[in-house]
């Protein structure tokens, strides 16, 4: 992979920091849009949280039947059936409207969490080549991930766990304050205030170490990624071991981040039992004193008993919920983040279709710079006129790439203006922009699927038929169907099962397919062997006839036919004219293809050693 020093090596994230309440505020609109569904959710939960309440109810009535009374021990063999029946009503009710509740709500969460992440990859689309530059594709990808399935686990957790038990805790609450004395309602109150400080004070002192974990498993994946990616670079150097270390310390560092969280873990869970254990024990106290004083009825004994075990169980599980939302929003926070990222290109409000007449192609004294500090071109001003081929030479770091991702707008000029017949690039929307512009780049990369979904990626949707018309006018038709799978052949990860003529023969189909009004061709043949790149320069040459050509190149002999020639230097275009008007004027040109002709074969690297301040990481 080419280095381009050009580039920002360290841009800062524009990520603003976010709080668990903004989060939140992000999550909600997407939830609102099914807002019927939403409501009877709702409504489905609190008639499940009455009938749940509503069990020990008629279990103390039960009792309270069934207890001999004084003077009618034979009252108790009477067997009270509506009490039964509306016992087992109360127990179905609690799981129909619960499941009620889910089926309901089953299609909001699902359609949140595929709407917002759908939004989070759009945008990063959408996001300048600066960010994907300095991006780590592993821990973006976790962090949606992540995100994603923290939007989920939130819903689920809040509306199936949480809102429950708070409906069912008023409910309980105000039976307890209207029936018995205040030492009931008072226990649990305080049992409750306590647990839930608790709970959130250790949590809160806990989330520093989700987010160590979350971020150091990020790393982690990306350098186990990045190092996969670079398989052959790892062999060729000998270095799995060193690979091997560098992927390890990594998981040391999640592993001792990974321990401290369980033993908080352990604090958090130990505390939270002792709290609920000293609630229930007094709170039974105070039940047994009012039975054996006659103030309480067994049966109120019971339905104490039954109201604690209910609050007890959601309640031991309160902590676990409250550490699983805030994981959840730790997660979705990372993801909402991206979303964060300002757009460095942008269209315009008003951006209108680019309309295309001849396709002439104007740089109008382009200033550009990557870096505030570091410019790269200096008043560019050229036209490539419609149906014409202009070719751009210079050796590395002369600015010759810059001006394709200029032209395809991964940045936005500094000053001057690239314009389409006539219309500026910035006014016009990106889409149709980039409709109209083909590449074929040095380094083609492929994706991992087979070579017919490689070569409709230029126009998604075309028929086999006009698939396997591009393959044929780029010459790799025959080598396509010579394979056992033909045209559902996998290509590998980066295309790496072809070879590098066979992939530019891949990327020369994909673009006929596009059958763009303008051609780029940036230094598309230079990773080529000396008969490759003549087999292919000839194809080249052949689909840009009658259409507006850039070649960005290195060897002359490539360009040597061009209608027009511009040798860039530092920056600048320093020359400009046919091959013939350059080689007469015998200045920088006319040097550079003497040392081409004198070693063919390291053309470039002949005319860098006169330019050794540049270095080798200085391609642009």
């Amino acid at each position: 992979m080419r280095h381009h020093s050009s580039h920002p090596i360290d841009v800062p994230a524009n990520q603003a920091t976010r709080d668990d309440w903004t989060t939140l505020k992000t999550l909600l609109p997407y939830l609102l849009e099914w807002k019927w569904r939403v409501l009877l959710a709702l409504v489905s939960l609190v008639a499940a949280k009455m009938a749940n309440v509503g069990v020990p109810l008629v279990l103390k009535q039960l009792i309270d039947k069934l207890a001999p009374m004084p003077g009618n021990p034979a009252y108790a063999l009477v067997v009270p059936v509506g009490l039964l029946i509306a016992y087992g009503l109360l127990r179905l009710s609690a799981t129909v409207f619960t499941e009620l509740r889910e089926f309901f709500f089953a299609r909001v969460t699902q359609r949140a969490v595929r709407t917002i992440a759908l939004k989070v990859f759009r945008h990063l689309h959408a996001l300048s080549l600066r960010f994907h530059l300095n991006r780590q594709t592993g821990g973006v990808t976790r962090d949606i991930e992540r995100g994603t399935r923290g939007i989920s686990s939130l819903v689920s957790y809040t509306l199936f766990s949480i809102l429950p038990t708070i409906v069912e805790i008023t409910l309980v609450l105000g039976y307890l304050s209207f029936q018995y004395d205040i030492w009931f309602s008072g226990i649990t109150v305080v049992a409750l205030a306590t647990y839930i400080i608790f709970t959130i004070l250790i949590t809160e002192w806990r989330t520093h170490f989700r987010r160590t974990m979350n971020d150091l498993d990020s790393k982690a994946s990306t350098k186990a990624i990045d190092s996969l990616l670079n398989y052959e670079t790892v062999k060729y150097f000998g270095n799995e071991e060193y690979e091997a270390s560098r992927y390890d310390h990594g998981l040391q560092k999640y592993e001792r981040a990974a321990v401290r969280s369980q033993t908080s873990l352990t604090l958090l869970n130990t505390g939270q039992s002792l709290i609920i254990a000293i609630a229930v024990t007094l709170i039974l106290w105070r039940a047994t004193l009012g039975v054996t004083n006659g103030s309480m009825t067994l049966g109120d004994l019971v339905l104490v008993n039954a109201f604690m075990i209910q609050l007890y169980i959601p309640l031991n599980f309160l902590g676990v919920l409250y550490r699983e939302i805030k994981q959840s929003l730790a997660d979705m926070e990372k993801m909402f983040a991206l979303l964060d990222q300002h757009r460095d290109v942008a269209d315009v409000s008003n951006a209108q279709a680019l309309a295309l007449s001849s396709a002439e192609l104007t740089f109008s004294h382009v200033d550009f710079s990557y870096e505030a500090n570091r410019k790269i071109l200096f008043d560019v001003d050229f036209t490539v006129s419609a149906g014409t081929t202009t070719a751009v030479v210079g050796h590395s770091g002369s600015g010759k790439s810059t001006l394709a991702r200029l032209l395809f707008r991964f940045y936005d000029v500094n000053s001057g203006a690239i314009l389409i017949d006539g219309q500026d690039i910035r006014q016009v929307t990106q889409v149709s922009l980039r409709n109209a512009i083909g590449i074929v780049p040095q380094d083609t990369v492929l994706f991992n699927d087979s070579i017919a979904y490689n070569i409709a990626y230029g126009r998604p949707g075309a028929a086999h038929e006009e698939i396997i018309a591009a393959a044929k006018a780029a010459y790799i038709h025959d080598f396509i169907v010579s394979l056992p799978d033909g045209y559902d052949t996998t290509v590998g990860e980066r295309g790496l099962k072809l070879s590098g003529g066979e992939k530019q023969r891949v990327a020369i189909a994909r673009t006929l397919l596009k059958n763009p009004a303008i051609l780029v061709f940036d230094e598309a043949t230079s990773a080529l062997d000396s008969q490759a790149e003549q087999a292919i320069q000839l194809q080249l040459k052949e689909i840009a006839r009658n259409r507006t050509t850039l070649v960005i190149a290195h060897r002359l002999s490539t360009v040597a036919d061009a209608d027009q020639i511009l040798v860039m230097d530092q920056g600048r275009i320093v020359e400009r004219g046919t091959h013939a008007q350059l080689l007469a004027a015998g200045t920088v040109y006319a040097q550079m293809w003497e040392r081409q002709l004198a070693r063919p074969e390291s053309d470039e690297d002949s005319f860098s050693k006169n330019n050794l301040s540049f270095g080798m990481f200085d391609r642009a």
